[in-house]
């Protein structure tokens, strides 16, 4: 067996751990729950990182002794002031080899891109932009959402429709179904019972509530398209701010869209591939299919200098199959 190395995609939602050997067979697969030490703290952290790794230990019959790399996306992991924090998480859970602590977003990156680098776009219930150069230099936005302008995942898409209904009723926009949608959705009495309501969190519209706004956009109101359309110029600037700080724009490079928002298809990718193209012309849009943690063992295959030429395709092939053949939650990124 051709060493083995050890890869983990920690979110707000669920943790993943992937061990394979050095050829990018998928040897053990392990599961838990929220990992972001935003939510749960680092006592938190560690709780899943320990029960996600054994369970994938156990299944490859492997001992941590064995890795030979690791590489952990953690999500929530945004400045450089948190890394030694987290890497005293990683020594508690006993690993020796060596390791790479990087934002979820990496990961997420190195599963999509075929050459292993440019931009990676995530948008779930919240959005994130980071990316590579060919030397790994890296750019990045905060992370942060709304407070630092950055949108949108499902979170500010939701906003944005509540502020396109209510401009609806105040006559300063155009009527829009998301009106009646919402009434339905939230059990308002009218229109009015539902702004009322929302202020003070008398009813509830998350990001749940996002794939409303795309079926109300499929059926055709214009209201909901810009709002998609919105959404999507926005995460183009993500990338776009990403693209400058690496000095990329005039080469070719994958965009990687990762995350759950990307299920609404071409109302929002098309305005934000129109937006990368206008400074990235050579850029190319893909959606990532592999569960992101191929790109945790991909990233600690990498500090070992370990990776082979085909290890992705073969970890995307063979952790395919290892997911299909047992229960399992969602695969996505936070």
């Amino acid at each position: 067996m051709a060493g083995m190395f050890l890869g983990a995609d920690v979110g707000a939602t669920k943790t993943h751990a992937l061990v394979a050997d050095g050829h990018g067979q998928a040897l053990g697969f392990g599961e838990a729950g929220p990992g972001n030490p935003d939510n749960v703290g680092y006592d938190g952290l560690l709780d899943v990182l320990n029960g996600s790794v054994q369970m994938a230990l156990d299944q490859a019959g492997a001992s941590l002794s064995q890795i030979e790399g690791a590489g952990l996306g953690v999500g929530g992991f945004d400045w450089p002031s948190q890394r030694e924090g987290l890497l005293g998480v990683v020594r508690k859970i006993g690993l020796t080899c060596p390791v790479k602590v990087a934002n979820d977003a990496i990961i997420g990156l190195l599963a999509g891109a075929q050459e292993g680098w440019g931009v990676a776009v995530v948008a779930g219930t919240g959005c994130n932009c980071w990316g590579w150069d060919r030397d790994h230099r890296v750019g990045r936005v905060t992370g942060l959402g709304w407070h630092m302008g950055e949108a949108a995942g499902a979170a500010e898409l939701v906003e944005e429709a509540i502020r396109a209904v209510s401009r609806g009723w105040s006559r300063r926009g155009p009527p829009t179904h998301l009106t009646k949608r919402f009434i339905e959705y939230t059990g308002a009495q009218d229109v009015e019972d539902l702004l009322s309501g929302l202020s003070p969190q008398r009813y509830a519209l998350g990001p749940e509530a996002a794939p409303l706004i795309f079926r109300v956009a499929e059926d055709g109101d214009q209201v909901a398209r810009a709002t998609i359309a919105w959404a999507g110029k926005e995460l183009g600037s993500l990338a776009l701010g990403v693209v400058r700080q690496l000095g990329i724009g005039s080469e070719a490079f994958e965009v990687v869209l990762v995350g759950s928002l990307f299920d609404g298809g071409s109302m929002l990718i098309d305005p934000m591939r129109k937006s990368i193209l206008t400074e990235a012309p050579l850029a190319r849009l893909v959606r990532l299919t592999a569960p992101p943690v191929v790109g945790g063992v991909l990233l600690g295959m990498q500090q070992a200098r370990a990776s082979e030429p085909g290890a992705r395709q073969m970890l995307i092939a063979t952790v395919a199959g290892m997911l299909d053949s047992q229960p399992r939650g969602p695969v996505g990124v936070d």
